[in-house]
């Protein structure tokens, strides 16, 4: 018995099928059976009840199942302990990182990193959740990055990185006289937004529906499809905006917008990183998912 063996035994019973475990984790269909049969030869048992239509877990099955977990658990522990110490590690990452965080979180740290690990060369594609998550599923990229929490029966979603919406006005603006306003005051004025169903714009829905008030009643002049445009358009006084504080620093240093805090609403939120349950990642991009975390705390 060894660790690949139940690695594998866990990939088939997630994916309910020899060949749909094999095809996760890029095996044949036989060496996926051989190394299931290899383990039930150690046990002297049968793992799974084989039918025409499907498997399922025997009794011996559900009760190795725990064991399993516990051990991939384990390994993937290890990777992020020993992380630290492996600044040698060489290795390509493919991922995929949502609009906020592929064009202005992960640029100003893909430096840092390089300098630390300079052999892990990165690809990285900004798209949006379903083309991410679409993409890993065909195993084209190890991991996402996105803006929201999705839900998905064959991927591992987990907390990386916290952000938070400020309020965005025009340098000319009345309100940037001011460092703080409430959030009805606020909603008096005209709004250029994310359009609907974008992270930012959830974010901000979400709160303004939490403190009893109707996101409907926002003066939105314009919707519009890349924070760029957004703040193209607010510094041009079509209106304010609530977007990531992250995304608008050279702006602010050049005097074209300022940052407001709102002092009765909260707009945090937190980036995911999302991969497939039935792959492990390499110890790279466990490496690079630590940084993360590790910049996170420093913030």
């Amino acid at each position: 018995m060894n660790f690949h063996q139940l690695h594998i035994f866990y990939t088939v019973s997630e994916r309910g099928s020899f060949s749909s475990a094999a095809q996760a984790l890029h095996m044949t269909q036989p060496a996926v059976t051989m190394q299931v049969q290899a383990l039930e030869d150690y046990f002297g048992t049968k793992l799974f009840n084989r039918s025409t239509k499907k498997i399922v877990l025997s009794e011996a099955g559900r009760a190795l199942m725990p064991y399993a977990l516990r051990s991939i658990e384990l390994f993937k522990e290890t990777d992020i302990a020993m992380s630290a110490f492996t600044h040698m590690l060489e290795g390509r990452l493919q991922l995929g990182a949502s609009l906020t965080i592929g064009e202005y979180v992960l640029p100003r740290l893909l430096g840092p990193f390089g300098k630390t690990y300079p052999h892990i060369s990165i690809m990285m594609k900004v798209m949006n959740t379903t083309q991410i998550m679409d993409e890993i599923t065909r195993h084209q990229l190890n991991f996402g990055l996105i803006e929201a929490p999705v839900t998905h029966p064959d991927m591992v979603i987990e907390p990386v990185m916290g952000d938070e919406l400020k309020l965005i006005v025009p340098a000319d603006h009345p309100l940037a006289e001011r460092n703080e306003v409430t959030l009805e005051e606020a909603l008096q004025y005209k709004f250029v937004l994310r359009e609907q169903g974008s992270g930012t714009r959830r974010v901000m829905e979400e709160e303004i529906l939490a403190k009893g008030l109707n996101p409907s009643d926002i003066q939105i002049v314009m919707e519009l499809g890349s924070t760029g445009a957004v703040k193209s358009a607010v510094e041009a006084g079509l209106g304010i905006t609530m977007i990531s504080t992250s995304s608008v620093k050279h702006e602010v240093t050049l005097g074209l917008l300022k940052i407001l805090n709102i002092s009765d609403a909260s707009f945090k939120r937190q980036f995911y990183a999302i991969h497939l349950k039935s792959t492990l990642l390499p110890i790279s991009a466990v490496t690079f998912l630590t940084f993360l975390r590790q910049h996170a705390l420093e913030g």
